[in-house]
C-alpha cells in the first residue's frame, strides 16, 4: 500500500516525533490516527540507507534468505538489517524461481557479428573504399543473412583503425613529372637572386560556380591521407566558372586577372 502525505508529515517523522512514535500527528490542530504498517514503513525509510544503489554480498544475501525461511516478514528483515524492502523482494522472488541468490556477472550485450564478418567488412571497405556504411550493410546481409546498422559498420571498422574521410584533390604525378621536377630543381639549385629576379611563377586558380557538396567519403587509416588510393584527381571542372590568374616575382608581384574563359598558353 502506497500512502502519499505532505511535507509537514514527512517532516516530523523525520525528526521521530513523540506523536508520531504512539501512531498519532498533528495537523491543523488535530491529531489523526496513522496506519501502524505506513508508521513503520516511515520509521524504516527514516533509519535505513537505501541498499539498492548498493551491491550486496553472497553472506548477506544468504542472511536475508535465512531469516525469511525462519518465517521473519520482509519488512521486519528490511528493518533488522537495514536494506530497503524492495531489494529484498526481488531477492526473495529470485531465489524462489531459480534457488540462486548469488549475483549475476553480466558481459554486455552480445555482439551481433562474428570475427568472420567483421573481417568480410574490412575487406570489402578496402577493395571499395567509397562504398558507404548503408552499402556495406547491405553488401553484409546479402553475403551472411546479418542484419547490422551503420553505427556498428562505423564501430567495427573504427576498431582496426579505417574512418570516414574526405579524400584529397590533387592531380596525381607520374613518375614522369618526378623525374622532370628533379632535373628542374637540380639545374637551378646553385642560381643566384640576380638570375630569380628574372623569373616570374604563375598560376591561376578555377572556381566553378557550381555548387560542390564534397560529401564523397572513403574508409582511410591514419597517416594515408596523401596514398594514391585515398587521393581523387580534380583537373577537370563541367559548368561555368572563373579563372583566376596571379604571377609572383623576386620582391614584387602581378594584379590579378579574371577570365570566364579557360586560359591556355596564349593567353
Amino acid at each position: 500500500m502506497q500512502i502519499t502525505v505532505n511535507h509537514q508529515l514527512a517532516r516530523i517523522v523525520r525528526h521521530n516525533d513523540e506523536s508520531v512514535r504512539k501512531g498519532y500527528i498533528r495537523n491543523g490542530g488535530k491529531e489523526v490516527k496513522l496506519f501502524i504498517s505506513a508508521l513503520k514503513a516511515f520509521q524504516c525509510n527514516n533509519r535505513i540507507v537505501m541498499a539498492q544503489r548498493k551491491h550486496l554480498d553472497d553472506f548477506l544475501r544468504g542472511r536475508i534468505i535465512g531469516r525469511l525461511e525462519c518465517g521473519r516478514t520482509q519488512l521486519e528483515v528490511s528493518e533488522k538489517l537495514g536494506i530497503a524492502q524492495s531489494v529484498i523482494s526481488r531477492l526473495w522472488k529470485r531465489f524462489q524461481d531459480d534457488g540462486n541468490v548469488s549475483r549475476c556477472y553480466s558481459t554486455g550485450r552480445p555482439r551481433v557479428t562474428t570475427p568472420n564478418e567483421d573481417r568480410y567488412l574490412a575487406v570489402t571497405a578496402k577493395r571499395n573504399r567509397r562504398s558507404t556504411a548503408s552499402d556495406l550493410s547491405r553488401q553484409l546481409s546479402s553475403a551472411t543473412g546479418t542484419t547490422v546498422s551503420r553505427q556498428t559498420v562505423y564501430r567495427r571498422l573504427g576498431h582496426i583503425g579505417l574512418y570516414t574521410r574526405r579524400p584529397v584533390r590533387c592531380v596525381s604525378l607520374t613518375a614522369t613529372h618526378c623525374r622532370l621536377r628533379l632535373a628542374w630543381r637540380r639545374e637551378h639549385a646553385l642560381w643566384t637572386p640576380q638570375q630569380w629576379s628574372c623569373v616570374i611563377f604563375s598560376d591561376e586558380s578555377r572556381f566553378s560556380l557550381q555548387s560542390d557538396s564534397r560529401r564523397t567519403f572513403l574508409w582511410r587509416a591514419p597517416g594515408t591521407r596523401y596514398h594514391q588510393e585515398n587521393t581523387i584527381e580534380r583537373h577537370r571542372y563541367g559548368g561555368a566558372g572563373w579563372l583566376v590568374w596571379g604571377g609572383i616575382i623576386l620582391g614584387s608581384r602581378t594584379d590579378l586577372h579574371f577570365q570566364s574563359v579557360t586560359m591556355t598558353g596564349h593567353i
